[in-house]
Parts: structure tokens; sequence; C-alpha cells
């Protein structure tokens, strides 16, 4: 085991204070992760409870908990590993459920962070063979934390902390602080063994790299190139949910990218592969685009680099990725003259084929194919009418719209065209904004033409048009007076009125009524610089 230097004693007083001060004496070689940094109390408080029994049962914090604390991220959970056994542990924490095959007890802290409320206790525990390179034929409790530390995927992941009487320590066996410093990802021991034991880990390498933005140690990326194979003995479910943490990384399209590099992407989704060669890049394309000669997959991996960096949502960079899969099934010709009719209806349904095959839920499924069989739609200022735009809305659902237009921003980015916002998207944002605005029309009164007709006691005619123009432009000014009491008495004051003022009276209200929505209009315009 490393050596563990004490802390220095002007860390103790703050120690004693609602949270730890974390500044490691072991970090001295890098300053940059030398700042202070922070455990909750909620972890303090189990890690003391461990020390304070009379058999002194030992407790770290493990895994990428530690890893976060040292980059001075925010875990998004707390791994806690013990000698002690999940019966004792539970002795401990009554208010904790144990239910597993691992030996894990999660003990509920009631703390307002979400990332708190549940932290999970596992004992030290050594695993025996993976036969089928994806789970341990069995799992044994081990008695010391070396053991617990060496069946662990990787060095940044590998380490622990201590806190006892309010000092702290930290246990390094594996060089993981000398990769945190150098940005490392290298497998604990030999990378082969790591990796046999299980497949996930090839694809776990490349997503810790993508989050983290880190490079892969040479011995481990060469492990994962021969290894690439065993992937395939992963259940999808695994793979999906891999892949979702990948893309909800800023680097994201890094991650791509490296799954294709070390051979992984056909057990991931192969169909990518289809574009590695053909150019997306079409003779009226090249004129406004940067880049001469685009694949497909470069395209597509540009376009969620876009995406994934301005914080779209998982569903449009799903789509972003896939847009346009479906291309190289669709290309007729070659080089510049080359064409791909139809590619955005072949994209959708192999979109739909590859999230069905990964397990993902419906709800995404039927979103992201909705993004990507309409991403292509066409818009010219000068030809689509508001009854076009409706029918683009209605397609792919109103509560996508914004989306689509975010896939095209990434899609424009991808191809490396000079205006991600161009003119012309401006102009549809204003179009769709406007015909999805209620119109101003009598049918927003708490009254109708009926009723109208009840409390006048008249037959249908003008007369009816006339008074509800005229309560409109009442309401506009005031929209508290669109209640039904209001109304029903000035309409009782407009009856007594003759045809001929009331006449006059809503062509006024109805040159008011245009009044406001050319204003309306206008905002939107100038919200939109069109």
């Amino acid at each position: 085991m490393a050596k563990i230097k004490k802390m220095k004693d002007d860390q103790k007083n703050f120690w004693l204070k609602n949270r730890i001060n974390l500044a490691s004496p072991q970090l001295e070689a890098s300053r940059e992760m030398t700042k202070p940094m922070e455990i909750p109390i909620e972890i303090k408080n189990i890690l003391e409870q461990f020390n304070k029994t009379p058999q002194k049962f030992e407790a770290y914090l493990v895994g990428g908990c530690v890893r976060d604390v040292l980059l001075k991220k925010k875990p998004k959970d707390w791994d806690i590993t013990t000698n002690a056994t999940p019966q004792e542990i539970q002795k401990l924490f009554p208010n904790s459920f144990y239910a597993n095959d691992f030996g894990t007890v999660s003990v509920i802290t009631n703390s307002d962070d979400e990332t708190l409320q549940v932290v999970e206790i596992t004992p030290f525990r050594l695993e025996g063979k993976y036969s089928d390179k994806r789970h341990p034929d069995e799992i044994k409790f081990a008695t010391i934390l070396e053991d617990d530390l060496a069946r662990r995927d990787f060095t940044i992941n590998a380490m622990a902390i201590q806190v006892k009487d309010g000092k702290l320590k930290i246990i390094d066996l594996f060089n993981g602080q000398k990769d945190l410093k150098n940005k490392l990802i290298r497998a604990v021991g030999d990378p082969e063994e790591r990796f046999n034991e299980d497949a996930l880990r090839l694809m776990r390498a490349v997503r810790f790299a993508a989050e983290l933005d880190f490079q892969i140690e040479e011995k481990t990326k060469k492990a994962i190139e021969k290894l690439h194979s065993n992937l395939e003995c992963i259940s999808k479910e695994r793979v999906r949910d891999e892949l979702i943490k990948m893309f909800h990384c800023e680097n994201a399209a890094r991650g791509i990218e490296m799954l294709h590099e070390l051979k992984l992407m056909p057990y991931v989704i192969p169909e990518l592969e289809e574009g590695v060669n053909v150019v997306g890049v079409t003779k009226k394309l090249k004129e406004h685009i940067k880049y001469e000669s685009l694949t497909t997959f470069e395209h597509l991996v540009k376009t969620l680099d876009y995406a994934a960096k301005n914080n779209f949502n998982l569903e449009t960079r799903l789509a972003a990725l896939l847009h346009d899969v479906g291309k190289p099934r669709t290309k007729k010709g070659e080089g510049l003259e080359a064409s791909f009719q139809g590619h955005e209806r072949v994209s959708a349904q192999m979109t739909k084929e590859i999230l069905t095959r990964l397990r993902f839920p419906k709800k995404t499924i039927d979103k992201v194919v909705k993004l990507v069989r309409w991403h292509f739609f066409f818009y010219d200022i000068n030809k689509v009418t508001p009854a076009g735009v409706r029918r683009l809305i209605r397609n792919v659902g109103p509560e996508n719209i914004d989306d689509l237009l975010k896939l095209r921003e990434a899609d424009r980015s991808g191809s490396g065209l000079p205006k991600i916002s161009s003119y012309r998207l401006r102009h549809l944002r204003y179009m769709i904004e406007k015909v999805k605005k209620d119109p101003i029309e009598p049918k927003m009164l708490k009254i109708r033409g009926d009723d109208v007709m009840k409390i006048l006691n008249i037959p249908p005619s003008p007369k009816i048009g006339w008074v509800l123009n005229i309560l409109l432009e009442e309401v506009l000014d005031d929209p508290a007076k669109n209640n039904r009491e209001y109304l029903e008495k000035r309409l009782k004051e407009l009856g007594k009125l003759a045809d001929e003022d009331l006449k006059k009276m809503a062509e006024e209200a109805k040159s008011k009524k245009e009044e406001i929505e050319e204003e309306i209009d206008e905002e939107m315009r100038k919200k939109y610089n069109v």
C-alpha cells in the first residue's frame, strides 16, 4: 500500500465543520489538484459511524466518486466499501435495504441532495472467473481493501478515501492520481485480463475518455483493438446505457470516432460504418460549404458535435448522429453528380431499427424517428404558405418543432455552411410562432353567437358579428372584461343601439384589431430579425 502522509495542521479546524476539506498529501506533484475539495456531511457521518463501532470497521469512499472528488467534480453518486458484512452494515444503519447478490446495502439518508439520498455500501469483494465475459462466476467477500481495488477496471476508478477522526487519507495502489494528472485511461494490471472479465469495459474506456477528455493509454488501447469482438457478448441494454452516458457528455462526437477507430462500432451501430467512405457532398452543396470531400460518417460526427456542445437534449443528439445514416443506401451516381433522393425516409426507417435493436424506450424512438424523417424539409420564404408551415408542425408534432430546428442548425454546422442560422431558418421560426399563436378572433370571448341571439332575442343576422367584434375590442383593451357577467351586461346595452351605430362601431373595432395584430407581427419580426 502506498504511504499515507498526515494532513497539514492548518486544515484540522476546517474538518471540524459540517464538510471535510480535501487536500490530498499525495497530490503534491500536481499543483492544480491541491485546492480544497469537499465531502458532504452525510458521507462523513456514515464513515464516522463505522469508526465508532467496537469492531472498528474499516470504511472507505471508493470508485468513481473518489475520481470525481479529486477532479473537483460533483459525484453523481457515492459508493462506500467496508470489511463489515451486509448484516453488520444493516445493524449500523437500520434505515436501509439489501436485496442483491453483491452484498450491497443501500442506506437512506433523507438528504435534500438527490445524489446523497441513497448511499450504497458494499463489503470488500473478490470476483471469480468471467466465463461469459459479462458477470463473475462467483463473488466472495474479501478481508482487505487491496483485493477490492485490484478487481476494478481503470486506475482512476481504483482509488479509495478514508476519513477517520477528521483526517483524510487517499489509498492509491495503482497510480490513479498520476493518470488523472496525465489525463490517461489505463486498465488496472493486465488490460487483457480486465477486458476479458467484463467486455463492457471496452466501451467504458471509450466513454470515460470522451467524458473526461482523456487519452487511452497505449497498452490499454492495443488490448481494446485486439479484443474488440468481445463486445458482441454484451447485452444490447448495457451497450445502450453506455451509449447514452457517452451521448450526454460534451465530447460525444469524439467518443463515436473512437468507437470506429478501435473497431467497436460494428457491435454498437454498425450502420454508421456504411458511410465511412461515402462522400455525401453534391455539386449543389459544394458551392456553399467549406468541406470539399466530407464523408457521410464525418458529417454525422460533426453534426453530433454541434448538438452536444450546444447541450441539445438526448433525442436531438441521437437524431444528429443518425439523420443521414441512410445516404449510402440511396446513393445514385458518383462524385459530385451523386444524388441521395429519399434518404430521409430510409434514414428514418434505419433509425427505428437501430434504436429498437438497442432497446430504447418507444417514446424516445418515436421522437427521434420523426426528427430524422422530417429533417430534410424544404423552406422557401417566397413559396411557403402558413398552411404549409402548419403541415410541417403537424407532421413532426408541435412539441418537437423546436428540436427539429435545432437539428437543422446542427446539420448546417456539420456540413460546414458559413451561417448556422440562415435567414430562411430565422424566417421559419418567425412563421412557426406566428401560426402557433391563437388568432385574435371573437371565439376568444366567453360568449358565443347563439348567446347573442338568445339574450337579444334576434334571428341570425350581421348584427351578431358587429356586437361580437365590439366586445372583442373591449376585451383586447382590458382582458379582465372577458367574463360572462360583464359581457352579458354590455351585450344588453349594445342591443339598444341602432344597427347603423353598431355597424360603425364594429368597423372601428375591426380596424383596432388589425392594428394590434400588426404590432404583434412586428414584434415577432424583430425577434427573429426578418
